[in-house]
């Protein structure tokens, strides 16, 4: 791989936390920043062009994984929050740190009108820029990920106001259900067809959710989430998120999990039962304490359950959580300062491991 010759023995150890086992460490992506003489390009014009135009994203694209130690586990990647103008007819706004989507009026008493149209004109630009990504990488360049969609229960409040969707869930929850299916078959479909255009040039493999906390799996994983859920009852979880994971493991394959803040950690035990959900990362509220020895007790009821534990954590906490968990259940995320610092702290990894 271009930006990481030692890509062989990072995705052997990948295999096997896949396995349930470890190579005498856990599975640890670290990061650092270096210099590889890769010119950042100029700011964008506008924040469409941040998220959309190849004119900026492919030189921003060369800059970040060229100027990057990829050390350990670390999957050469950059963000590409674009995906989310895969929006089943929400129009996007842009932000320079993010894209949200402008709520429409819908009649309840008619079917839910969403699918997946490959001709809709965000859904052209989003595959025009997906495809200068794909060039770009090549073969082997680097892993091409899968578009940092959302889902359909996500997806419903993107199209209807956060608010909006919770009435309608209450309100009208045949129809919310359906809608939510709805958008999750055309997040699928949209998929497949993004698939198709790196295999086309021979990169077969998708690692996972591009740029975003990046998974790479021996077998087709699929990022998923839903924030919406903070706001659902466990009953409501049951009906109105369980059938999209359902789908979306039906019809894709394995199941990476995000889940966001304290209040979303009530749906922990039934995502726990779920056999196709394989990896779990969670992302701590605000007014919680970071990814840490705080949070051992959550790690270890994952890893308990047989799942993977994902965790973006700082580089002062690997210590404690190598020392506290199981190293086959475990792929920690962290960053140095330098890349001797990165490779100190996967040397030290080894001594720090149990079993």
């Amino acid at each position: 791989m271009r930006y990481k010759p030692d890509w062989p023995a990072a995705a052997e150890r990948l295999t096997a936390l896949w396995a349930g086992r470890h190579l005498g460490r856990p599975c640890i992506a670290v990061t650092a920043r270096r210099d590889g003489g890769v010119p950042w390009p100029a700011p964008p014009a506008t924040p469409e062009a941040r998220w959309l135009d190849p004119a900026y994203i492919l030189p921003e694209l060369r800059a970040a994984l060229g100027n990057t130690y990829w050390a350990g586990e670390s999957i050469p990647s950059h963000l590409l929050m674009a995906g989310w103008v895969l929006s089943g007819g929400a129009v996007p706004q842009f932000a320079e740190n993010t894209i949200w989507h402008t709520p429409r009026t819908f009649d309840y008493d008619a079917p839910p009108p969403f699918a997946y149209d490959p001709d809709d004109p965000w859904v052209r630009r989003f595959r025009s820029l997906y495809t200068a990504i794909a060039e770009e990488a090549g073969a082997d360049g680097f892993h091409v990920g899968q578009p940092l969609g959302l889902p359909g229960s996500d997806l419903l409040a993107a199209n209807l106001g956060t608010e909006e969707m919770l009435f309608a869930c209450a309100a009208y929850p045949a129809w919310a259900a359906q809608a939510i299916l709805q958008l999750q078959r055309a997040q699928v479909a949209a998929f497949r067809d993004c698939a198709t255009i790196p295999q086309a040039l021979g990169n077969t493999h998708w690692y996972g959710c591009a740029g975003w906390m990046p998974f790479w799996a021996p077998e087709v994983t699929l990022c998923t989430q839903s924030d919406v859920s903070c706001m659902l009852s466990p009953a409501m979880y049951e009906t109105f998120v369980l059938p999209e994971l359902t789908l979306l493991a039906n019809e894709l394959g394995w199941l990476w999990y995000h889940l966001d803040g304290a209040d979303a950690r009530q749906h922990l035990p039934r995502l726990l039962s779920l056999p196709f959900l394989r990896v779990l990362q969670y992302t701590p509220a605000p007014c919680e304490p970071p990814n840490g020895p705080a949070h051992l007790d959550f790690y270890r009821a994952v890893q308990a359950a047989g799942k993977i534990v994902h965790i973006q954590v700082p580089i002062a906490h690997v210590e404690p959580l190598v020392r506290a968990l199981d190293p086959g259940l475990l792929y920690l995320d962290t960053y140095a300062d330098t890349p001797a610092d990165a490779d100190a702290l996967l040397y030290d990894a080894a001594r720090w491991t149990k079993g």
